[in-house]
């Protein structure tokens, strides 16, 4: 997943080309990114009529904590590797 966050544009562009793309979470598949062969039986969903728009919603207050995350962040790199 790291590298396909990192290239995510070149990933997508083989995927253009005919290429299907096997996504893993610490070596177990969690996804496939495939061409789209048939664009008319692709549904693309709109956001409600009541949404507001992203702009408008409110950030939630950051949350106080003594975890230090990014020692987290860290140890779960090192676990993926």
């Amino acid at each position: 997943m790291a590298d396909l966050k990192a290239r995510l544009s070149e990933h997508l562009r083989a995927v253009r080309r005919g290429e299907t793309i096997a996504i893993l979470d610490r070596e177990t598949p969690i996804a496939h990114l495939v061409p789209v062969h048939d664009r008319k039986s692709l549904r693309i969903r709109r956001p409600a009529p009541t949404a507001p728009p992203l702009k408008r919603v409110p950030i939630p207050k950051a949350v106080k904590s003594n975890v230090d995350v990014v020692a987290l962040l860290l140890e779960e790199r090192q676990f993926s590797r």
